[in-house]
């Protein structure tokens, strides 16, 4: 079965959505093998590259690994093959609607998401321990906050701040946004009490 993919967006792929695809990993801990982590940027000007050296700080600190990372565009496969986007902006959202229309019922801001999931409480399928019931399980979860947000946009407050070009303050405290969004979504998804 093909894991359940979730497809992390910012604007050069090297701060924001790296960072966010690795700490998810973190965060899932041993249940990461039943997770597809990617990221890619909505402008291709950092293809190729690594992680910016402060965001690869970050990661290593907080227990992840940078091994392999490339930075690659945003284009409208990778939005198709996943089943949660979650983007660092409101542009970039729109970026991937603009690309996938098809794929408004899957794509959030990383704060949108934060917020919504801090208010539902409803029933999900269970986990079991294997990929089938993961994917299950967070689909259902991506589709009760679609539900929950009834068509409403993100606000500009959901927006999670470029870090690029500025010091090792702005990227921790980036990195604990993250982190605060995707800790409880991993916890949710693997039904382990947070």
């Amino acid at each position: 079965m093909t894991p359940f993919s979730v497809l992390h967006v910012c604007m050069g792929n090297i701060c924001r959505s790296p960072m966010a695809e690795r700490l998810f990993l973190v965060a899932l801990s041993d249940q990461q093998e039943l997770v597809y982590s990617h990221s890619a940027g909505t402008g291709g000007w950092h293809a190729g590259e690594s992680m910016n050296p402060a965001a690869s700080r970050q990661v290593l600190a907080r227990g992840g690994d940078v091994t392999g990372f490339a930075a690659r565009k945003l284009d409208s496969g990778l939005i198709e093959g996943s089943d949660l986007v979650l983007t660092a902006t409101v542009d970039q959202y729109d970026r991937v609607l603009e690309l996938r229309p098809d794929a408004a019922g899957r794509t959030f801001v990383l704060g949108e998401w934060g917020r919504l999931q801090l208010s539902h409480a409803g029933p999900l399928p269970p986990f079991d321990g294997d990929a089938k019931s993961l994917y299950e399980r967070a689909v259902g979860l991506v589709e009760a906050l679609d539900a929950a947000r009834a068509g409403a946009r993100p606000r500009p407050s959901d927006d999670l701040d470029d870090p690029w070009g500025l010091g090792e303050m702005t990227f921790a405290r980036v990195a604990d946004e993250i982190e605060l969004t995707l800790r409880p979504l991993a916890d949710v998804i693997v039904n382990r009490a947070s």
